[in-house]
Formats: structure tokens, sequence, C-alpha cells
């Protein structure tokens, strides 16, 4: 039996499956890991983890279904990361993760300055620095741990470090790239030489290919290692949240993609590079489409936070909150519960519950969670709108799917129509469609095609409106006193037996299962 073979490292989970050419999921695996939280604000992970899952989940899945002749590889994963190696390849240091992880926040107006302005960044890359910028996080490995740059040689993500373990091919896909601000030209697709040699000197930049080109074949070390057909080709890859976006058909201009998952991710495709203040513009997996993107730093990991918290479960938990009606009777919560990054790129936000009684149950308090997440999506699409970029409808992916109350509270509180597909697995379901894609000509709209549509209800959105209205003043009223609050917990953080501090948001679930129904 021909199938492909799709992967993807998530921050909570690592998932794998294998797919019929026709896009039967044949059989799906994972594990679970976590993140380190050495200090306050900054989030690594043992890149070690990545081959080690990599080769224990593909191991189960050839064991699982014997009979199977995998045809290619596809892999994607959380990003945009930064693992520096040495010139063997080896590890120098944890992997520095994406925009959760906000050790540069303190560089950023520095670095700006440095390259002649924000304007002069945008005008090449897109995007302003953010903590998500993986240029920056080079810079910081760079100037402030000089012993470890003394002997770096190259840099890889989760989902590219696979392909070099897979095929000793050094690359990096062009939407991975263009997260690697300020060192990507969007319009261009290419390195901005004098900005890498500035920020990251010294250091071998990866060959660039889209996402669905074949990066090179399965080494006879790797084969030995995995189980795999020696000389099986591979693809490029990409971050975690476009390869999520490819498993729904996403590449259509006035179509938001949500990731439904730890963290909440956007894409908007557009018909040409547009710079919006606050958000991500960036190149897709395929030549000619480039993209509007934002992210939110939590959002089912806030129910999963909660859900532990008090010791409940998903499915009692979700009839509590569709139980407790829209507007979660009188509580407005502010989702910022590690910081948030667009539209406000604010790492020192932080969680806020309002309006909280004696009256108010388990239930009020996971539709607030809900809720607020439903609000900050609107968010990011007002600031789209007001820069002229098109949203017109919504389609998801993701845990977040398995249970329909949390896109349909989005669905209402933004008025937009929502495309829920006929498989939600996620990322590495859309991995494993560019892996195919290499074998064969496969159309995603019968490879995935829709399942429902969840229209808004005009009653649900107008009585949200003074609750996201009131969500926006929050924010504004809070935040001085948030940032205060946020700079005494960097200075009192109770340590943990490593020396890290205590607790921490991630890894999570989504809201509407455990993540690992995820990619």
């Amino acid at each position: 039996m021909r199938v492909v073979l799709g992967l993807d490292i998530g921050t909570s989970s690592t998932k794998a499956l294998l797919a019929r050419f026709d896009g039967t999921v044949i059989a799906e695996v994972g594990r679970r890991h976590e993140v380190d939280r050495p200090e306050q604000g900054l989030v690594e992970m043992d890149s070690r983890i990545w081959w080690d899952e990599f080769t224990t989940l593909t191991r189960e899945l050839l064991e699982r279904v014997p009979d199977a002749e995998v045809a290619a590889v596809g892999v994607s994963g959380i990003g945009p990361c930064v693992l520096l190696t040495d010139g063997a390849g080896e590890p120098l240091r944890p992997a520095v993760l994406y925009g959760v992880d906000t050790r540069t926040a303190e560089m950023l107006a520095d670095v700006t300055a440095e390259l002649g302005g924000e304007g002069a960044i945008r005008r090449r890359c897109g995007s302003a620095l953010s903590t998500q910028a993986a240029g920056v996080k080079l810079a910081w490995a760079a100037r402030h741990e000089p012993d470890v740059w003394a002997r770096a040689a190259r840099f890889t993500m989760p989902s590219s470090r696979i392909v070099e373990r897979l095929t000793g091919e050094y690359v990096l896909d062009h939407h991975s790239a263009s997260q690697t601000t300020p060192l990507y030209d969007v319009h261009e697709n290419a390195w901005i030489p004098e900005w890498c040699e500035r920020l990251a000197p010294g250091l071998e930049m990866p060959r660039l290919l889209w996402s669905g080109d074949p990066a090179g074949a399965v080494t006879d070390a790797a084969a030995a290692a995995t189980g795999l057909p020696a000389g099986i080709p591979v693809t490029a890859g990409t971050i975690d949240a476009w390869a999520e976006g490819v498993s729904v058909g996403e590449s259509v201009p006035g179509r938001m993609f949500l990731q439904y998952g730890t963290t909440m991710f956007m894409i908007v495709p557009t018909s040409e590079p547009t710079a919006v203040p606050g958000m991500w513009t960036t190149v897709g997996t395929h030549p000619g489409q480039p993209s509007v993107s934002g992210g939110m730093a939590t959002s089912g990991a806030i129910t999963d936070w909660w859900r532990r918290l008090v010791d409940g479960d998903w499915a009692t938990m979700l009839a509590e909150a569709e139980s407790s009606g829209a507007g979660a009777n009188g509580l407005l919560m502010l989702p910022y519960f590690a910081g948030e990054r667009t539209p406000i790129a604010d790492p020192d936000a932080r969680g806020v519950v309002a309006g909280l009684t004696v009256r108010h149950t388990r239930g009020d308090l996971y539709r607030a969670t809900l809720e607020a997440t439903a609000f900050a999506v609107r968010h990011n699409v007002e600031v789209l709108r007001e820069a002229g970029v098109e949203v017109r409808e919504l389609v998801g992916a993701g845990g977040g799917l398995l249970g329909r109350l949390w896109p349909t509270i989005v669905t209402d509180v933004t008025g937009l129509p929502q495309t829920v597909p006929s498989v939600t697995i996620g990322a590495c379901y859309g991995s494993a469609f560019l892996a195919a894609s290499l074998v064969e000509a496969v159309d995603i709209t019968t490879w995935n095609p829709p399942s429902t549509v969840i229209e808004p209800d005009p009653d649900a959105y107008a009585a949200y409106e003074p609750g996201y209205r009131d969500y926006r003043e929050l924010y504004e009223a809070t935040k001085s006193v948030v940032h205060r609050l946020a700079e005494r917990g960097r200075r009192s953080a109770p340590r943990g037996p490593d020396g890290g501090p205590r607790g921490g948001l991630l890894p999570g679930g989504p809201a509407g299962g455990s993540v690992d129904r995820s990619c």
C-alpha cells in the first residue's frame, strides 16, 4: 500500500501520520513533550527531542501498518525558532522558540535604529521587528553568548533540522526564512547579505527552497535510524501553521485561516506583500503566495491551565461553558497569559479577569477564556481591515475544532462564516499533502473537502458587541498596572529545582480536546 508520511513538531507534542494518496489517514501517533523556561521570558526546547520523536513515531507507524510503502516524507514544526549547530551539525545550546520567548524585547529598538529605522526594515522585510523575529534571536546569541557563537556554523528550525538529519541537506523554506526578520527580503525572496552579516556574522545561511520542493532523499543512515526506505524524497518543510493552512486549502485571498491549538495563529493570503502595523508580512508555502499573519501567545494553553487547575474533564467543562451563555454571565478576560504577539506586540501584557463575583462558576470562567480568544481574533481582523486587507471568511483546523463551541463563538464574535474541513488533524496532515505532491498530482479540494460551514448568528454578534468594546478598553485601562506586575514577577518568580521559575502555561492543550489530537 503506497502512502506518504507527514510529521509535525508542535509546542506540546509531536504528531505523525500515514495517509493514502486520496487523503485517507491510515494511522496516526503522537508523543507529548515539554518546553523549558530557564528564566522568565525565556522559552527553549532540547532539540534532541525532535529527532528522537521522529524516529520513534516513524517506526511505530511502520509497525502498525506493516504493508505500508512510504513514497515520500513531509515535515513541519513550530517556528520561527533558532537552533545553533557547529560545523559537524551538533547543537550548541537549546533551541530558542518563537515569539513566546521574549528575550529580544530590549534589543528591538537598538537593532531597528542600527538598520536605518522601522521604515527601512518594513520596505524590505514587510514587518517591523518583534520578539517573533528569528533574525533578532540570532543577533541576541551573537551578542550575549559569544562563546557559543564562536563555534556556531549554521542554524535550523525544527522542520529544517529533521530535513537535515534525513537528507544531509542544509536548507530552509522561503516561508520560514521570511520570519527571520530582518534577514530576508519578501519582495526579492532572498537573503539580505549585508544584514545577515551584521546581525549573524560568519553564519552560513541555508539554501532556500519552497515548502513543497524536494530537499533531498532519505540517506542510508537515516533509513537505518527510522525504518524508512532509502532514496525516497523529502519536502523542504515549513512552519506548522502554514502546513496546517495547506491542509485546509487556505491559499485564497480574503480567507483567514485559524489554527486552534496551544496558541492561536492566523494567516490571510494577499495578492501582494502588504505591510500591516502590528502584524507579520510573510511569503507562503509556494511562489506567488504572500500573506499577512498574526499569532496569539496563548489560547488553548489557557483553557488547559484552567482545566488542570480545577481538575475537570473536557466534555464536562465544554458543556458547562455552553450553558454559561454569551457574555459568560458578566465575566471578561484578557488572554495575555504569556504576553501577547499580534496586534499589540506586548511581551509584558498579562491575563486579566474582570467582573468576578462569588456567583461565578468554572463554566463561566471557561466560557470567558473562549470568548477572550475570539475577541483577540476579531482585534486582529479589524487591524487587517484598517490596513486594507480583505477578510471575508474563516477556515479552521486543529484540536479546538473537535468540539463546536469554540469555533462557533469565534464565528459569532467576528461575524464571519467559518468552514470546518473534513479532516482537522492539522499540520502533519498538510505536511503529508505536500509529500504526496512530490510524487503525483493531488488536489487539496478532494484530499480534504469541506465538512460544514458555521454561519454567524446576528443576535449573538450583537450580544457580543459590548463585550468586545469593553475588551479593547480593558487592555488600555489596565496596561500600566499590569506592566508593573510583570516587572515584579520577573524579580520574584519562585524558583524550581532546576533554578528556573515554576509553572508556566506552555505546554497546554486546545479547548476542544487534548493536544495529542492536534498537530
